[in-house]
């Protein structure tokens, strides 16, 4: 086996949307999915305002944002890591998921239906946030410009408030890390992320419709009266964490609390994202990490990584010490000092036929291809708990701003103690399976 890769080395922006072969219902065995796309692609929903597409560098610079915030989550232990209400279910459904290109961020997003009658609303999918929120009218003055019609609670038949008395207003501290308040006898939530972004309006509940035949009464939300920050046109976020009040949480009496999904490799193609149902006999899976435990995310124990087939010279006590975890909504992968240090040294060893040229951002290891028609590249590989090895895709190794700038796509924490992070670059065309009953993550081959 070849470890090397080739690519060809054109880069830019298809202006048309890539179909794949899935079908995005419910079908014979129960399985249906929603279509994944990227928020600035052709595929989504919200291409629509190229004006407002920030740079790579300011994607890049939100990304550190993030980053720091999970860092200070995670010292804090503000989430909850409950759950302990999760029920074995064979019932599944299949969501086509996009890239979110067209409006703000490096996020996927997917499309949901609230309220009676229904109204669709294209949300981030996070499996680092636990609630779940929308915009919501009366916001004109408050509200960021969204792609779909602001949802209006009024209009819709099945929209109720959740009052301050209720017992479940008192669990949106573990989910938001805010004491709740309360606003006419309406509890009322709040939650700010670490670009200081935030969203701000009454807890209620309302009828979610995935599919035709996967709909839920009284799904747990936040409706939001107050928004800012780089949401872009999403309408808003979709909790995939481990808060009783995520969405995994919420739906586990159908799903099991068993979810996957596939990233598409680029922001013309899509990708989709699935709940229920099993995995096929392609997927290993690892143990979730202890640095995970009474927190909402994800935790894994990563033993190695590989370049062009030879495992670094990396001492366990590295991973050990900063504890790993993987996330929808960090886009570029975070590794210990000591880790990166090894793997940029491999790396441009291997590349060393090719130009390098100026940093971009925090990506310090970058290369002109404009002069090639194809370039030759050292496969990655990384090793989890359980003999579990990831080959990542193609796609998964750089992130490229033009030809004269394709950077390797990772970048060193500042302390050795700080989480590493697996982020959704190099989650590109790999199925990631969350059992979370069983607390286990498995990876399988592309499938997007």
């Amino acid at each position: 086996m070849t470890n090397y890769m080739l690519i060809d080395v054109f880069i830019g922006v298809r202006c048309e949307c890539v179909l794949t072969n899935w079908e995005f219902n419910t079908g014979p065995n129960g399985k249906a999915s929603l279509k994944v796309t990227h928020k600035y692609g052709p595929c989504s929903q919200l291409h629509r305002d190229k004006a407002k597409t920030p740079t790579h560098a300011e994607i890049l610079q939100q990304d550190e944002s993030r980053v720091k915030s999970i860092n200070s989550r995670l010292s804090n232990k503000l989430a909850s890591g409950d759950n302990n209400d999760l029920r074995n279910s064979k019932a599944s459904v299949n969501i086509p998921a996009k890239s979110g290109s067209t409006i703000g961020t490096g996020n996927y997003v997917v499309t949901i239906g609230f309220g009676t009658p229904k109204k669709d609303l294209t949300l981030v999918f996070d499996t680092g946030s636990d609630i779940t929120w929308t915009q919501c009218e009366p916001c004109s003055k408050s509200c960021y410009q969204q792609k779909e019609p602001i949802f209006n609670p009024s209009a819709s038949n099945t929209y109720t408030n959740i009052t301050c008395s209720s017992n479940l207003c008192s669990k949106l501290i573990s989910a938001t890390g805010i004491t709740p308040g309360c606003s006419s006898s309406t509890c009322v939530y709040g939650i700010q992320y670490g670009d200081q972004s935030f969203s701000l309006g009454f807890f209620g509940k309302e009828k979610l419709t995935l599919t035709q035949t996967d709909v839920f009464n009284d799904f747990l939300f936040g409706c939001g009266q107050n928004n800012q920050g780089l949401f872009g046109g999403a309408a808003g976020l979709l909790g995939l964490a481990r808060d009783p009040l995520s969405f995994v949480q919420q739906t586990a009496p159908k799903y099991g609390g068993f979810f996957s999904y596939c990233l598409p490799s680029s922001s013309s193609s899509t990708g989709h994202l699935t709940f229920g149902g099993g995995a096929s006999n392609a997927v290993k899976f690892t143990p979730l990490s202890k640095v995970s435990d009474g927190t909402s995310f994800y935790g894994l124990d990563t033993t190695g990584i590989s370049v062009g087939g030879s495992s670094l010279a990396i001492s366990p006590s590295v991973f050990s010490a900063s504890g790993t975890i993987i996330d929808s909504g960090t886009v570029i992968t975070r590794l210990p000092p000591a880790a990166y240090s090894a793997l940029k040294t491999a790396f441009r060893e291997a590349m060393k036929a090719y130009p390098l040229t100026d940093p971009l951002s925090i990506l310090d290891t970058c290369y002109d291809f404009s002069k090639y028609d194809n370039v030759t590249f050292p496969k990655i590989a990384f090793s989890f708990s359980g003999r579990v090895n990831v080959l990542l895709d193609g796609t998964g190794v750089f992130y490229a701003q033009k030809t004269s700038q394709v950077c390797l796509a990772f970048a060193g924490n500042g302390d050795a103690s700080d989480v590493a992070i697996f982020g959704n670059v190099q989650q590109k065309r790999l199925e990631v399976v969350y059992d979370v009953a069983g607390r286990r993550v498995g990876f399988g081959p592309a499938s997007c």
